[in-house]
């Protein structure tokens, strides 16, 4: 299965590329992770954000096929544990159909996105940097990997 996550943001710190591909390198071949990066436009003092916004959104849903599973990833979404990530995924894997997750920029997701989502996920009820989340989804992921397979990492 692939998941691919696409994530507003490009050019970011390397601590953020070396903490996602830690992860996204642990996962196993039955569950591959692909990172998309959707550039986001420069925000200047009078910028139309919603438009700015609405385009990237416009991009993001340009990157994954009809057919895809889409999950937002959204502060009014579903808070999982890690059993119910585990629960969620396995149940991805045997949907036997790719999973695409949406990570937006500073001002969030565009409806747009939203609006196409199956399902949303909140990684916890505080605002993260978008840049940061890459690599908590990344591991979370691993985690609830590890879980179904029975590997000791997670241990909660």
């Amino acid at each position: 299965m692939l998941i691919r996550l696409l994530a507003a943001g490009t050019r970011l710190p390397s601590w953020v590329a070396s903490g996602y591909d830690e992860y996204a390198g642990r996962i196993g071949p039955e569950m591959r992770l692909e990172l998309v990066e959707i550039a986001i436009a420069r925000r200047g003092r009078n910028a139309d954000i919603a438009r700015l916004r609405a385009d990237e959104g416009r991009r993001m849903l340009s990157a994954i096929p009809p057919r895809m599973h889409v999950t937002a990833l959204d502060l009014r979404g579903r808070a999982m544990s890690t059993e119910q990530l585990a629960r969620w995924l396995s149940d991805r894997l045997g949907d036997r159909r790719d999973v695409a997750l949406f990570i937006g920029g500073p001002d969030g997701l565009d409806p747009a996105c939203l609006d196409r989502a199956n399902s949303t996920w909140s990684l916890s009820p505080l605002t993260f940097p978008h840049a940061l989340v890459r690599i908590v989804v990344a591991e979370q992921l691993y985690r609830a990997q590890s879980l179904l397979k029975g590997h000791p990492y997670h241990r909660a």
